[in-house]
Parts: C-alpha cells; sequence; structure tokens
C-alpha cells in the first residue's frame, strides 16, 4: 500500500471447479462483510473460469494470457481471500496447480484470509492441515481465524446457519483489523 487513501488490492480466489458453488458463497459473505467499512479493489481469481486453461499448462512460461493475468494479480494483491472445496481431505487439484504456478517469493507477508467448504465438519481441519502449510511455504502471513462451513449450514447455495453467518462477521471482523493496522503502519 503507497498511502492511506489508496484503495487495497484484494484478490479472492475460489477453488471450486464448479461455476455455482457453496465455497463462492462463502468467499462472497466475507468480502460483503469487508467492504462497507474499508477502501478495497476486489477482483475474483476462479478456477471455474481458469479451469481448462490452466490445466494445460505445465510451467509458467507455458500458461495463456489469461491465466498470466490472473497470476500477476495474486502475486500483487495487498490481501487474499481463499477458498476451496475438500477433496478427499485437501484442497482441489486445479487449486494447487495454480499456486504451483506462483512465484515462491511473491507472497512473502501477504496476508490471507483461509475459507473451506465441506460435506460434513469431519473435513473442517483441512484450513490448518493443508491450506496453512501451503501459504507458510509461500512466507504469507495467514489470518488466525479461517472459515470451514459443511453442507448442513447451506441451504441450495444459501447461508441458513447462524453460527456459520458468526464465524463470517467474526473473521471478516479480523480481517478488518489487520488491514486498519496495515493501513496506519503504510500511512
Amino acid at each position: 500500500m503507497s498511502n492511506a487513501a489508496t484503495a487495497w488490492k484484494v484478490v479472492a480466489v475460489n477453488g471450486s471447479p464448479q461455476k455455482a458453488s457453496r465455497t463462492q458463497v462463502v468467499i462472497d459473505a466475507l468480502l460483503a462483510q469487508l467492504e462497507p467499512a474499508r477502501r478495497l479493489s476486489v477482483q475474483t481469481v476462479a478456477l471455474s473460469d481458469l479451469g481448462p486453461a490452466l490445466a494445460a499448462c505445465a510451467r509458467r512460461e507455458a500458461v495463456p494470457e489469461r491465466v498470466e493475468r490472473h497470476l500477476r494479480a495474486i502475486e500483487q494483491a495487498d490481501f487474499l481471500v481463499v477458498g476451496s472445496p475438500v477433496y478427499r481431505a485437501s484442497y482441489t487439484g486445479l487449486f494447487k496447480h495454480l499456486f504451483d504456478l506462483v512465484h515462491h517469493e511473491a507472497l512473502v507477508g501477504v496476508p490471507v484470509l483461509l475459507a473451506a467448504t465441506g460435506g460434513s465438519d469431519r473435513h473442517a481441519l483441512m484450513i490448518d492441515h493443508q491450506l496453512r502449510p501451503l501459504f507458510g511455504f509461500f512466507q504469507a502471513q495467514t489470518l488466525p481465524l479461517g472459515v470451514y462451513a459443511s453442507e448442513a449450514d447451506f441451504n441450495g447455495l444459501h447461508i441458513q446457519s447462524p453460527t456459520l453467518q458468526a464465524r463470517i462477521q467474526r473473521a471478516a471482523a479480523v480481517a478488518g483489523q489487520h488491514l486498519a493496522r496495515a493501513r496506519a503502519l503504510a500511512a
């Protein structure tokens, strides 16, 4: 951040291969809680849009410009909101492949708000056992409070659980405090 008047570049990464997903609903809810009180410039990277182009590339040099733009956005973000559905106790393969192509020094110190969705509560530890170590490799700063949502928290693609709503509000509040401190330091 160059100064307090500049909008924070927030990149939301949705690791779901599905266009309509519970993961996107959670990410959108987190962003909605963050945006009213802060100057944010939000860009979404959705694997449902990048899937075929991304999957065809084994190396960064081979990615098409459309994918390259999203990789640069991730690498230049001031703040990341990252979510993935849980598949076999981890994030999706395409999600991992996307971050395999991100430069290993690009996210040093970047704050990251983590989220995950799964079929049941037994997958809730995926945030701590899979996502945190991935972003630890990048030396990013994962925020202490992530958001996990299970199928029972939804009615279709609508959040029905007051408990999930409260978790989203708490996580967004922690993220907001972090953004306010970072903005004050940058000023």
